[in-house]
This record gives structure tokens, sequence and C-alpha cells, in this order.
């Protein structure tokens, strides 16, 4: 009978973020209408401020409210995918990741509610404290227009070091073949190429840390944030040099190779900052580790695999 029980929970809870997904691909179609995307800005910033306040909170009844902020997560990222697919030029793996990420961030939330493991208060906080931050950006035009610009401009500058057939105008570059025949820009620096979401994912992850120092803290931030914005320089110039000179098309370049060089490149930094802040690789591992304290979904899972 217990069996039974747990294979219904199981369903249900793969069932809701399949479900999430189907409408968000359904029913929010690239573009989305203004209106549509300032609606769902309700559900999003709700979310974010849910995450936070159930990290701030030193209560049982935490976990209500960082599991339903997970939840409100989930559902405003499933409304994306197409979104994400789309205006990036058919970015399978953007898309791929986001789809995959409801079914994380509803695990979240299960796990908040049938655990306690150290590591969910911390979880709820990286991703409110990041969240929060880059969306406030992201809907601050003059912020985000600046900080466009001025990547445009170092990416620009960087890649003349190596190659004088270059020049830049708002947030458009010219470089190779494209500059020397006047034609249509090479790239269009967005507030993707920025890196601001990895800049602010390191800030989430470690800003939430209570065992390290604020001194610690505020060193470890400071030195990402530099080494991050010059390793995207470097990621920026590349992609415009292969599409410029023609050795790739944008989609290669930028949704595989810059992808896959940002992904190595943060997996390096992560393990870096893991010898000076400890208590950040514990927190991972105890992430790492959610699935072995045992709840109905893993043990469906596990007399499934049998």
């Amino acid at each position: 009978m217990k069996d039974f029980g747990d294979l219904g929970k199981t369903l249900l809870f793969f069932s809701i973020p399949t479900l999430m997904i189907l409408a968000g691909l359904s029913y929010f179609q690239h573009p989305l209408d203004q209106p549509v995307r300032n609606l769902l800005i309700i559900p999003l910033f709700m979310s974010l401020f849910l995450l936070i306040a159930g990290y701030l909170m030193k209560r049982e009844t935490s976990k209500y409210i960082r599991s339903a902020g997970w939840i409100l997560f989930a559902l405003y990222w499933s409304t994306q995918i197409n979104t994400l697919y789309y205006s990036e030029g058919g970015d399978v793996v953007n898309a791929t990741i986001c789809g995959i990420g409801v079914y994380v961030l509803i695990y979240f939330a299960y796990k908040d509610l049938t655990t306690r493991a150290e590591c969910l208060p911390w979880l709820a906080g990286v991703g409110g404290i990041s969240g929060l931050a880059y969306f406030t950006m992201e809907l601050i035009p003059p912020i985000k227009l600046s900080l466009i610009n001025l990547v445009t401009k170092h990416t620009a500058t960087l890649y003349a070091f190596f190659d004088g057939n270059v020049r830049f105008q708002g947030n458009l570059i010219w470089v190779g073949y494209d500059y020397m025949n006047n034609s249509s820009p090479t790239a269009e620096i967005i507030f993707a190429c920025t890196a601001v979401q990895s800049m602010l994912l390191f800030v989430g992850l470690i800003l939430p840390l209570e065992k390290t120092s604020w001194k610690r803290k505020i060193l470890a931030v400071t030195l990402l944030i530099l080494v991050i914005y010059f390793l995207n320089l470097v990621r920026n110039a590349s992609i415009v040099y292969l599409v410029g000179y023609r050795i790739t098309d944008m989609n290669i370049a930028h949704n595989y190779i810059g992808k896959a060089g940002s992904l190595i490149a943060l997996l390096i930094l992560v393990f870096l900052v893991f010898r000076y802040i400890p208590e950040l690789y514990d927190n991972i591992l105890c992430t790492l580790d959610l699935y072995k304290k045992e709840g109905f979904l893993e043990r469906t899972l596990k007399r499934a695999i049998r």
C-alpha cells in the first residue's frame, strides 16, 4: 500500500513540471506581447521575495515559504523556453537547460517539504539574491543599456590589440571580412553577452553563507566579478573573430564553443573559490547529496531501477 502511495506521489511530482513546460511551450510563444511580459513580472518577483524571506526566516514554517517560492520560480521559467530558443537564433542549449531547470526547481520545493538539509535555506538565498539582482537590472533600461554598451566597447578594444580590422557602434561590432567589406555587423551584444548572470550567480552563492566573514565574502565577490568580466571579454572577442573571418557561423561559435568555454571557466573558478571559502564547497556537496535523504520520489525511483 505504501508503494502505491509513493508511486502516486511520484507521478504527481513529475506531472507538475511537465504540465508547466507543456503549457509554457503552447501558450507563451515568442515574441511575448508586452502585456504578457508585464504580467509575468508578478510571479517572478513574488517567487524571489518568497525565497529571500524563506532564507532569512529561522523557523519551521519557513520551508513552506521557500517551497512556494521555488514553485512560482519554476512556473516563470516554464514560460521562457520559447523565448530563450528563438531570441538567440535557435539556442537549443539554453532552452534545454531552462526545461531541465523547471524540474530541478520543483525538486528543491519537494526537498524543502520532506527533508531538513542544512543547505536548503542557503539554496533559497542563492536563488533569491542572484535572481532579484539580475531581473532588477534587466528591467531598468538605463542600467541595462549602459552595461551592454560598455561591454561592447571593451570587447572591441580588447579585440583591437590582436587585429585592427574592428569597429563598433552602440552595441554592434564589425570585425574581419565584415569590417573590410563594410557589410552587416558581425555581432550584436545583448544583455546575455555581458556575463552579468555569472557574476550575480557567484554573488548569490557567496553572500548567503552564514559561517563566512563579510570581509572574505566581499573580497571573493570583488575578485570574481573582475575575473569573470575579463574572461567574458575574451569570450566575446573570440566569437566575433570566428564569425567575422567565416571560420564558423554564429550558432556554432556562440551556442556551442562560447558556452562550452564559459562552462569550463566557471567550473575552474568554482574550484578556486572552494579553496578560499570551504563553506561553499560544503553547501554544494550538501545540495548534490539531497537525493540521499530519501522521500517518496527517491524510494519509487530506486524500486524502478532494480
